[in-house]
């Protein structure tokens, strides 16, 4: 195998290992190179480096060539040659070497079992460079033309897994799966050859493997187009079986295959050959007489190995038509195998006092013959305590068979016998040697008194730091020794958040970073307690010292770096060479090297005019200061430590040189302020924008706002506070009123919720029917009624201007009894209009009571005069029951009889006048109807 592809496998192979009771198991993959570790046998047995030396352990092996050998100064096994697992075990899985360490002074046998896993290092391969056919172009399709067989000595995955021909216009490839998992090639046509158009053809059949990376075989198929030659070989049976004992002699037949054709001439004649679908080590075993057909052995056949064999055998006639029969083979055993004993388990020592029983060792005995063959019996030699049972078929259990007593006898030596039921028997051994172990009376002890280890800072959490090891001088479980970490505090805090310890190995793993600057070392304690019962245990002080790394950059105490104010250094123009300007004082929390630290000049206006000590960081002029040399001079100074990598820190100084403080204050003030301006500009640029877009924002906020709330005020509010405007017709005056200016009339309007949506207004219209309330006037009110009964229907269509003799009559007036002349009484002038004249003395509050409920009855019996808008059902109904002090008479409203009442004629002296028509209301433009009235 290349050592290219050898490399990956041995750094990426997988050991398993596995001990029970002595018995070791490893698992490495081929074609390891020599001197590769299979493994530690030592740390695995748990055997001390000493006891291999004094011992002479050796490894024992039944074979001839040593693959493994033992380095008993480290206890590791090594490889002595390399080892081809198709070499060893050919196609038989799992693989495995079954070696013997032996030990003396005592004598003691451990058994270890290494299993060889296989690696993808042979391709798929045909037996032959390649294959010739000699098809008949009268060949039908559908014919199948058997392909030699690919093999591959990979196993598993790595095994042949799919065929591919190219090109595969005429013909396509079929698998058929044999008994033993293999599968056979056969080549069908699928489109009819033409010998005129193409005579012969080649094709490429390649074999892939399941392995990574993926392998490959290829062998070309040539084949010839013949002329027609109709009949193929036509074998009598298309199975042939048979049977062969194992161990056969070379040279016997096994059968006799036949084929005939139907054709004449040499196209007639058949010949008869193995197909390549078998493997080479199958063909090396069977030869045909490719004349007569006989199936003769030729190698020697092992029934444990394999037990049956499928050939296929073809025949041929001349003309290159082919034909095929399969011929099964079934291997008979003899008793021709030892019984095995393999130790599965087997302990080298038990306690005194065990009870009867106790299972020793467990075996395993596996005979490779069949049937009686291979039925073992076991049995063991005389006067010992133990005795040996078959819990189950192929397995036997050796336990004691009484208690045992050290002092008595500390150790016994068993053989175990096994043979099988075969004719002659046959029988193999094995020898056990088990001693008598004693209680737990040792404690574990450590190497070493006490332990210190030392680890960088700054470490990552779960670093291994360090193994502490102790040993029992015990046996088996007493000698299991487990490691606990103690429980202590370190600066008030638990050691295992600093610490852990693993309990089967001791290693010591970090559980944090740990930081030198804050904890130098410390320490703690690990116990060793044995498995016995009771345990017992011991401990050991561990110390961990932590060392420095360069963490931490240096820290600059003087001059203090501020960015509020400068600070400058004065230097005088008379100062002399070497004059102390000021120094740098820094500090390094890290220690040794890595606290050193060296100071330089980085960055000056002129830098022969000033240095910096590189270990005491004082600057000092180098020469004499002269007047060419600027007032302001800023320093840059780098302090570096000495760690690797090393850390720095950067400090600005600013000298002035001057002689006056005033000159040093007016050059740095400048220089301040314009820095600062410099530093802030971005600043106020970006807040003066923030400010200007937060004003907009809320202007256009306010406005929308304001905008909204008069809108929503305007509707909450439409039509609800409009004033009540009394309408006067010109030329009317009221009656009881001296002079010619109109009565105001103030009235308390109740309205529903929703009539602030209304366009409801109020008028004291004094055009409507004028009731004269007196004893006399009965029948005059009586004839009203009905006039204006009979006048109903001309009133709905139109509305009359009110009557010029609007008043009451001068007797039945508002006001005290008696006042005021009544017309034809004496005192009333002759052309005084009645009621015109003044009231004789001031209303009292009765009065002003009796004419504001005269006027409510008035409004209200106007107002049903002014359409649907000004309808009576949009506010109270003040036309109740009216009390006229002074007169008998009672108005009453009945709503269902408002109906207009026609005034009074007017007297001789009021000339008729009409309302005028420009002085109309709103509501009277619009005709009520009989809905609107009611």
């Amino acid at each position: 195998m290349p050592n290219a592809m050898m490399r990956p496998l041995v750094l990426f192979f997988t050991l398993l290992l596995h001990i029970a009771r002595g018995q070791v198991s490893y698992s490495i993959p081929e074609e390891m190179a020599k001197g590769s570790t299979v493994g530690n046998i030592a740390q695995d047995l748990g055997l001390d480096l000493q006891r291999l030396k004094s011992g002479k352990a050796r490894i024992y092996s039944r074979d001839s060539t040593e693959y493994i050998q033992l380095n008993r100064d480290t206890g590791s096994l090594l490889i002595k040659e390399k080892m081809d697992r198709e070499s060893l075990c050919a196609k038989t899985t799992p693989c495995a070497l079954h070696l013997q360490m032996i030990l003396e002074n005592p004598m003691e046998f451990y058994t270890i079992t290494i299993e060889i896993t296989d690696i993808n290092d042979n391709a798929p391969v045909f037996q032959r460079n390649g294959f010739r056919f000699e098809i008949s172009e009268s060949a039908a399709v559908g014919a199948g033309f058997m392909l030699g067989r690919a093999f591959d000595a990979d196993v598993g995955t790595n095994d042949l897994q799919n065929y591919s021909l190219k090109p595969s216009d005429q013909f396509r490839l079929e698998l058929h799966n044999q008994a033993d998992g293999s599968k056979n090639v056969e080549m069908i046509l699928q489109r009819p050859l033409d010998r005129e158009t193409q005579s012969s053809l080649t094709l490429l059949l390649e074999a892939f493997d399941g392995g990574d990376p993926v392998l490959s075989g290829t062998v070309q198929i040539h084949i010839t187009v013949l002329d027609n030659n109709d009949n193929a070989p036509v074998f009598t049976q298309k199975v042939y079986k048979t049977t062969i004992t194992e161990n056969a002699p070379k040279g016997t037949i096994l059968t006799v295959v036949s084929a005939s054709d139907a054709d004449e001439g040499s196209n007639s004649v058949v010949t008869y050959y193995i197909s390549d679908t078998v493997e080479k080590n199958v063909a090396e075993i069977f030869l045909i007489n490719e004349k007569s057909g006989e199936l003769i052995l030729i190698g020697e056949v092992d029934y444990e190995k394999v037990s049956h064999y499928e050939l296929n055998i073809q025949a041929k006639d001349q003309g290159g038509l082919s034909n095929a029969c399969k011929v099964i083979i079934d291997v008979l055993d003899i008793n021709d195998n030892l019984p095995g004993i393999q130790i599965l388990s087997s302990s080298q020592s038990i306690s005194e006092g065990s009870k009867s029983g106790t299972v020793v060792s467990v075996l395993n005995v596996d005979d490779l013959d069949s049937g009686i063959n291979g039925q073992v019996q076991c049995v063991l030699n005389d006067d010992i305590p133990f005795s040996i049972t078959s819990p189950s078929s192929n397995f036997f259990s050796l336990q004691t068979e009484q208690e045992l007593d050290r002092e008595r006898k500390a150790e016994y030596n068993i053989i175990v016998i096994c043979a099988d039921e075969g004719v002659p028997a046959l029988s193999s051994s094995v020898s056990l040697r088990v001693q008598i172990s004693d209680v737990n009376d040792n404690a574990p002890v450590f190497e070493k008194s006490h332990y210190e280890a030392s680890v960088l800072e700054n470490n990552t959490p779960g670093l291994s730091i360090f193994t502490v090891k102790a040993s029992d001088s015990d046996w088996n479980q007493n000698a299991r020794v487990s490691y606990i970490l103690e429980d202590s505090s370190v600066n008030g805090v638990s050691v295992s958040s600093y610490v852990s310890v693993h309990p089967d190995s001791g290693l010591i793993t970090a559980v944090r970073s740990f930081d030198y600057e804050q904890l130098k070392d410390f320490h703690f304690r690990v116990k060793a307690q044995d498995g016995g019962s009771p345990p017992l245990s011991s401990n050991v002080t561990v110390k961990i010292i932590i060392q420095d790394q360069n963490d931490n950059a240096p820290q600059v105490l003087y001059p203090v770096q501020t960015g509020s104010s400068v600070v400058a250094e004065i230097v005088p123009r008379a100062a002399d060479v070497g004059y102390l300007v000021t120094k740098v004082v820094a500090v390094d929390v890290d220690s040794g090297q890595n606290a050193w630290l060296s100071y330089k000049l980085q960055k000056a206006p002129d830098r022969a005019l000033f240095e910096v000590g590189l270990q005491n960081g004082e600057i000092r002029t180098v020469r004499q200061v002269t007047d060419k040399d600027a007032v302001k001079q800023k320093l840059t100074v780098v302090v570096e430590d000495n760690g690797q990598p090393s850390r720095s820190a950067v400090v600005s100084i600013n000298v002035a040189v001057a002689d006056s403080f005033p000159e040093v204050l007016s050059e740095f003030t400048d220089f301040t302020h314009e820095k600062q301006y410099d530093e802030n500009l971005t600043f106020y640029l970006v807040l003066a924008l923030a400010a200007v877009s937060f004003l907009f924002i809320t202007c256009v906020v306010v406005i929308i706002s304001v905008k909204i709330y008069r809108w929503r005020h305007s509707r909450f509010s439409y039509q609800s506070n409009l004033p009540v405007i009394p309408y006067y017709p010109p030329h009317y005056a009221d009656t009881g009123v001296t002079g010619t200016l109109p009565h105001g009339y103030n009235y308390e309007v109740c309205m529903t919720t929703d009539s602030r949506k209304s366009d409801c207004k109020f008028s004291t219209l004094g055009g409507k029917s004028v009731l004269v309330v007196d004893p006399s006037f009965t029948e005059t009110m009586q004839r009203a009624i009905k006039e204006n009964n009979g006048l109903e229907s001309e009133y709905s269509t139109s509305q009359k201007p009110p009557n010029a003799d609007w008043r009451f009559p001068p007797n039945q007036r508002p006001g005290p009894s008696g006042a005021g002349a009544h017309p034809g009484e004496a005192g009333a002038g002759a052309g005084v209009i009645a009621g015109t004249g003044p009231w004789p003395n001031p209303p009292t509050e009765a009065e002003q009571l009796q004419a504001l409920m005269a006027a409510a009855n008035v409004a209200s019996e106007a107002t049903a005069t002014l359409g649907p808008r000004y309808n009576p059902q949009y506010g109270p109904d003040f036309r109740q029951n009216v009390y006229i002090p002074g007169s008998t008479a009672t108005l009453t409203a009945n709503p269902q009889q408002q109906v207009p009442q026609q005034a009074l004629p007017p007297p001789q002296a009021l000339p008729p006048v009409e309302a005028p028509k420009a002085a109309q209301t709103p509501a009277s433009k619009k005709k009520p109807t009989k809905k609107d009235k009611k």
